[in-house]
């Protein structure tokens, strides 16, 4: 198995909730399904190896501050899931969370959300916020093409990968990249990602 690919663990309340997370998890080459379960408790064995935890218990919020407060301190990265807007989403941030994700994500907003959080970013979903969604700069005019560019770096695609699957050369799409990070004025890829996501790029 190659290094490169990270392990998500799943505990939720639902089956069929964690069987959709297990199937959208598998069918990326760079994630591996780790567990699902019921429970933090029936997870425990996976916990410490694994890159990434989405829990979906549906928890008083003190309960469920305290269930994240408990993994961080062991070290384990924490991703909550949400039905609905919790009425404090900065709650489980404190307690040590490294995400908030909807359940109305789409499976790619859902992808780049792991790959955001696992490569130590932290993401929370436009729904779950409270007011106006953040953004990383001003905003920018974005080509046709660059969303094209943007949508499939924020779904994990190398720059080779992009320009096969829009039938351009690399070059042209380290151009288009260099552009978009003049614009949103940053260098880093999961920037890039952000931006997309932010900005309705990539809906899911």
């Amino acid at each position: 198995m190659s290094t490169d690919v990270s392990r998500v663990a799943v505990v939720g309340d639902c089956p069929a909730y964690r069987y959709g997370l297990a199937r959208v998890i598998d069918s990326a080459p760079d994630l591996e399904f780790a567990v699902g379960a019921r429970s933090v408790a029936q997870a425990e064995g996976e916990l410490a190896s694994g890159d990434l935890l989405l829990l979906d218990l549906q928890e008083p919020p003190g309960a469920l501050s305290a269930t994240v407060s408990r993994l961080a301190a062991r070290g384990v990265r924490v991703m909550v899931v949400y039905a609905a807007p919790p009425a404090d989403i900065g709650e489980p941030i404190r307690a040590g969370a490294r995400g908030c994700l909807s359940r109305q994500a789409g499976e790619l907003e859902l992808l780049a959300a792991i790959r955001l959080v696992v490569a130590g970013c932290r993401y929370i979903s436009a729904v779950l916020a409270v007011g106006p969604r953040p953004c990383l700069a001003p905003p920018c005019r974005v080509t046709k093409r660059e969303r094209e560019i943007l949508e499939l770096v924020a779904v994990g695609e190398t720059d080779h990968g992009i320009a096969v699957r829009l039938g351009i050369s690399e070059n042209t799409v380290h151009s288009h990249l260099d552009r978009l990070r003049d614009k949103i004025g940053s260098r880093r890829r999961a920037d890039l990602t952000r931006f997309a996501l932010s900005h309705d790029i990539v809906k899911g």
